[in-house]
């Protein structure tokens, strides 16, 4: 039997005098609880066993199987069932040491019937809390297993306190941040903490596929639907199934594709390329954007209905240069993680090296905090991580803004996006491969960047 489900509690009545058995299932039923019947003892444990009873109410002196045995047999199988016996006068020292070996409670005959009432409602209520408390017991222990993403910084900590709330619930999620701020971390954070945990989460960079085989690792396909379809293919989508499914990037999609999350969305079904029937999905959606969608919308590239069912609740992820107090913590936990990696001892962050750290503007935020950190290890010597062993744009150009004094007060996204792309590529020597790795995007997104910014690739 389900316990989150008990709503009625099955309650298994065991005498051998037929006319207490029927009053007592009258009785309870009455009551609203869902009551069984046994005669005597041995039909007892047969009952105890098929219907795996909530509260167990016996007689404690009966020919072949008594009480006694009838207690011991329910607690063996479940430890959390109360059992309550009917005694008489001449057995009460037998039931008071049944009470001593695990039993509810007991009641002597003849009784009131109210006071049975009574004691089989405090032993529902009794089976309840038990159960409730092991669970809450089992979700502290599991959390603690989840690490928690590293930070102390105010706004991050009250955003993972909203993440947390989230995860209890099916919702759909829309995390919104400049590249690289942590939304890949704080997204299988909410599944690492939701009831879906022990299912897949699975995730896809909108950015870093073409619409054509984008809609195809989505939706999946079927064989023949087009050239090269060889075989059936399933989709992430269908992947996810019963787990979570991380849609990063969403602010990249076509409106052709855009409209077919819609309906996924609306609907809870997908329909594989080259197919006619939806097959149903049942998979948790948190989505992710480095753009400002309303500004999207405005320019006609985003779909208001879309951005209404994605954006139930929205989680902003604050930039690196607004969590300066982290950094230093970051850095370290980062070089721990190279450590482990190369099986060697972590390198030390000298105190010039993190000032130097905190005092840059990090436009590629905590992954290329990550890149710069595993760069110094590379370079470091005697083990200590100065300030010479961070890369030239650090030191250098730490409090340099983005955009010049030229640009107005408050850019748009776009100019800023543009200006970081462009210094990027310049730092980089126009390698644009090296610029698609610096910016945490595959080479593909940063091509459809540059034709978009009106930049010959």
């Amino acid at each position: 039997m389900n316990e989150s489900t008990e709503t009625r509690p099955t309650v298994l009545i065991i005498d051998d005098e037929s006319g207490i058995v029927d009053t007592l299932r009258i009785l309870l039923k009455n009551e609203g609880f869902a009551a069984h019947v046994a005669f005597g003892g041995r039909q007892g444990l047969e009952q105890i066993t098929a219907l795996r009873p909530n509260i167990v109410i016996s007689d404690i002196r009966m020919p072949a199987v008594t009480g006694l045995e009838v207690l011991a047999a329910a607690r063996a199988q479940d430890p959390d069932v109360p059992v309550i016996l009917m005694t008489a006068q001449a057995s009460l020292q037998s039931a008071i040491q049944a009470v001593n070996d695990g039993a509810f409670h007991y009641i002597q005959k003849p009784f009131r019937n109210d006071e049975l009432v009574a004691i089989v409602k405090r032993a529902a209520e009794h089976r309840k809390l038990r159960i409730e408390n092991r669970a809450l017991k089992r979700e502290i222990k599991r959390r603690d297993k989840v690490g928690k993403p590293i930070g102390t910084n105010r706004a991050w900590l009250d955003l993972l306190g909203i993440a947390e709330t989230v995860a209890q619930t099916d919702s759909t999620v829309l995390l919104q941040g400049e590249s690289g701020t942590g939304k890949g971390v704080v997204a299988r954070y909410i599944h690492e903490l939701s009831k879906r945990s022990a299912n897949c989460f699975v995730s896809i960079n909108c950015g870093a596929l073409p619409e054509s085989l984008l809609e195809s690792e989505l939706f999946g396909h079927v064989k023949g639907s087009f050239t090269g379809a060889v075989k059936d293919k399933t989709g992430m989508f269908s992947a996810a199934e019963g787990g979570t499914f991380f849609l990063d990037e969403i602010g990249e999609t076509t409106p052709a594709t855009q409209v077919k999350l819609l309906r996924v969305l609306q609907h809870r079904e997908v329909i594989p390329v080259g197919a006619t029937e939806p097959i149903p999905i049942d998979t948790r959606l948190i989505a992710a954007t480095n753009r400002d969608l309303d500004q999207e919308i405005a320019r006609g590239n985003f779909r208001t209905d879309l951005f209404y069912r994605l954006n139930v609740i929205a989680i902003e992820i604050p930039p690196l240069r607004h969590r300066r107090e982290d950094i230093p913590i970051l850095a370290e936990s980062f070089l721990q993680q190279i450590a482990i990696a190369r099986g060697e001892e972590p390198k030390t962050l000298a105190h010039e090296g993190a000032e130097q750290l905190q005092e840059y503007a990090w436009p590629g935020n905590v992954r290329e905090l990550e890149n710069a950190i595993e760069r110094a290890v590379i370079l470091a010597s005697n083990g200590v991580i100065t300030a010479a062993s961070l890369p030239d744009r650090i030191r250098q150009r730490k409090s340099e803004p983005l955009v010049s004094d030229r640009v107005a007060v408050n850019p748009s996204l776009d100019a800023i996006e543009r200006a970081y792309i462009m210094w990027v590529l310049g730092s980089e020597g126009g390698n644009k491969s090296k610029a698609a790795e610096t910016l945490g995007i595959d080479p593909s997104t940063l091509y459809r960047k540059l034709t978009r910014f009106g930049v010959e690739a």
